[in-house]
C-alpha cells in the first residue's frame, strides 16, 4: 500500500488493515519453516505495518493538539 493510500482511511479502516497485515506477517512467519514461495512479501508487510502505525501515530497526534 502506497502511504497515500493509506492516509486516506479512517482510523478503523486502518486498525482492520494493520490486523490483516499482521495476520498475513504470522502466516508467512509459519510457512517459513518449510518454504515460502514468495519471500519478499516478509518486506512488504513490515513495512505496511509500519507505515500504518505511523499514520495512526500521526492522526492521534493531531487530535491531541486539538
Amino acid at each position: 500500500m502506497k502511504i497515500k493510500e493509506i492516509r486516506a482511511l479512517s482510523k478503523q479502516e486502518l486498525n482492520e488493515k494493520l490486523g490483516h497485515f499482521k495476520k498475513e506477517l504470522m502466516d508467512l512467519q509459519f510457512k517459513r519453516t518449510s518454504s515460502v514461495e514468495k519471500p519478499h512479501l516478509f518486506k512488504s508487510s513490515r513495512r505496511a505495518i509500519a507505515r500504518i502505525l505511523t499514520v495512526l501515530k500521526e492522526k492521534a497526534n493531531e487530535s491531541d493538539k486539538k
